[in-house]
């Protein structure tokens, strides 16, 4: 999976290699011990001047006229260049989160801070990962 917004380019290895679908430790379904824990993201190109990054996943294919969100991060440094998996959702405060300042994380959906992955049966639903330069922080209102 990969998307090019603005000259960046946001990747996460996993989900390129299962032909763009989530796998299952991401979803609501999971995989053993492991499920409903955030993908591994890398990103690239993002511009100068850019004061904070902000990502957005939503499933594309839940509602024609309002995506359903899965996660929202907001004041991401400019100078991360990725979120390891785990960052967020059920497998808790993730690795490196101490080192990122004033990163939030914002309601989803479900009325939840943080990732919260697809519920069966929502196979086949395209999750799209947009990640965005933003030229000031946000402040999402809650403590997340």
């Amino acid at each position: 999976m990969a998307a090019q917004e603005g000259g960046m380019r946001l990747v996460s290895h996993p989900i390129a290699a299962h032909d763009g679908r989530l796998p299952r430790q991401y979803t609501a379904e999971g995989q053993g011990a492991k499920k409903d824990m955030s993908p591994p993201l890398e990103w690239y190109g993002v511009p100068e001047g850019a004061r904070s990054l902000a990502l957005l996943v939503q499933d594309i294919d839940a509602d024609p006229i309002v995506p359903w969100t899965h996660w929202v991060v907001a004041n991401i440094p400019p100078a991360t260049r990725g979120l390891p998996e785990g960052f967020s959702g059920a497998a808790g405060a993730g690795p490196g989160r101490d080192q990122l300042g004033g990163l939030q994380e914002g309601v989803n959906d479900w009325k939840q801070p943080g990732w919260r992955g697809p519920v069966p049966p929502s196979h086949g639903h395209r999750i799209q990962f947009k990640l965005y330069a933003l030229d000031d922080e946000v402040h999402l209102g809650n403590k997340g």
